[in-house]
């Protein structure tokens, strides 16, 4: 799936769920090395889990992150 997301620095994430695991989750913009260990923490996670995590995380002064479109994504996929 890929998700457009609004309020951050990142512009798309894209992963897959397979077997009820969130698996290869990718992000365009942002901040490349955090946004690569997010990724790399999630892997194998099933999305209620990430979300449970991540959901209202915040960036900032703004009220969301890269994290919670994360969770936001994820939602919308299940």
């Amino acid at each position: 799936m890929t998700y457009k997301t609004t309020g951050t620095c990142s512009q798309t994430i894209s992963f897959d769920i397979v077997d009820g695991k969130v698996t290869n989750v990718s992000f365009i913009g942002g901040c490349n090395g955090n946004l690569k260990g997010i990724s790399k923490l999630v892997e194998g996670m099933s999305p209620q889990e990430v979300i449970d995590k991540l959901e209202g995380t915040t960036c900032g002064f703004k009220n969301t992150s890269c994290p919670d479109q994360l969770a936001k994504a994820l939602k919308q996929a299940l």
